[in-house]
């Protein structure tokens, strides 16, 4: 999310079944996006690290799946918005397509799509640069750089971008 040329890029580690990244993406990121990706100072990069389980690569899947449709963060948005308990068996590629649609995509279309095999290896690929890298759970987050781990307040968050852009 932002413009490719930003000057400071946010990589964000995170899955959709953590409370934490739910967190993040619902009381951080919206002020993010509006006062650093809006101006152009910021592009975030989502990458894939379910570790809690099935679940999480179902999400992770359909998020794949959802960006092959332009709708990935639509669906980021709109799953992390009725965010469900973790491995409560709830996370179903059904449930998942009617997210897609609530968020203005084609459901039925991401419930096949989750199926490709490329989009298994795009998860996986994502995983293992983050173990390379050290990442052990979520959200984890990389500012030009410079590592935050966990859920930090907004302000952490906006000193570490305004930092980087400076530099």
């Amino acid at each position: 999310m932002g413009k490719v040329d930003a000057p400071v890029v946010m990589i964000s580690y995170s899955e959709f079944q953590c409370p934490f990244c739910g967190k993040f993406a619902r009381d951080t990121q919206p002020t993010l996006v509006k006062k650093y990706v809006d101006s152009g100072v910021l592009r975030i990069e989502w990458r894939d690290f379910p570790y809690l389980g099935q679940e999480s690569m179902t999400a992770a899947l359909a998020g794949r799946a959802a960006a092959k449709q332009g709708g990935f963060w639509a669906f980021h948005d709109a799953l992390y918005h009725n965010q469900q308990p973790v491995n409560a068996g709830k996370l179903t590629p059904q449930y998942l397509g009617s997210v897609a649609d609530k968020a203005g995509l084609d459901g039925a279309k991401l419930v096949t799509d989750m199926k490709r095999p490329e989009l298994t290896e795009a998860v996986n690929a994502d995983a293992r640069e983050g173990q390379s890298i050290g990442v052990t759970g979520t959200p984890a987050f990389i500012i030009n750089g410079q590592p935050i781990i966990g859920a930090q307040p907004t302000e952490v968050f906006e000193k570490a971008i305004e930092d980087a852009a400076k530099r």
